[in-house]
Formats: structure tokens, C-alpha cells, sequence
């Protein structure tokens, strides 16, 4: 039986290619990013590593509202909470 193929997608931060497995769904629900770890809301997304800088270089560059459609500026306050909370990047010593 053949593997299952696993989707490439794009980070909108570091506009590296990367399986589906290992970037964090946003989308944008009124003027907010919403992360969508399991992939299911509706609405059209946008890909992101969910690393700091990824998030830093996706907001310097302007990617969201582009990926994304929106002709709103989108406010990133949950998503940076979210991507601290979850990057090994920030994870305390000896964790």
C-alpha cells in the first residue's frame, strides 16, 4: 500500500515550503488572527512555522492581509500569544 501523501504549503513568514505537519493554520475572523492548530476552521487560511521569527517577518513584510484577502489591517495579539506559548524557542531551560 503506498504512503499517504502530506500537503506542502508556504510560511507566509520565511516563504519556505514545509509539510502541513509542521506549520500553524491562521486565519482572520473580523480584524483578528486566529491560529487553527487542528486545522479546521472555515475560512480561507494562510501557513505559518510557529516560531517568533516567522511571526515577526510575516507581520514586517505585511503577508497577513495579503495571504489572507482581507482588506482590514488584522490585529496579531492571540497569535503571538499563541506562537510563544507553543515555540521551543521560548520554552523556559531545562524544560
Amino acid at each position: 500500500m503506498a504512503e499517504p501523501l502530506i500537503p506542502v504549503r508556504t510560511c507566509v513568514g520565511c516563504r519556505r515550503r514545509a509539510p502541513v505537519t509542521g506549520l500553524l493554520r491562521v486565519v482572520v475572523q473580523g480584524s483578528r488572527l486566529i491560529p487553527d492548530p487542528a486545522r479546521r476552521l472555515p475560512g480561507r487560511g494562510a501557513s505559518l512555522h510557529p516560531t517568533p521569527e516567522c511571526l515577526r517577518a510575516a507581520v514586517r513584510r505585511r503577508a497577513f492581509p495579503r495571504a489572507l484577502r482581507s482588506s482590514i489591517p488584522v490585529e496579531t495579539d492571540l497569535l503571538e500569544s499563541h506562537v510563544s506559548a507553543v515555540s521551543p524557542d521560548t520554552a523556559p531551560a531545562g524544560a
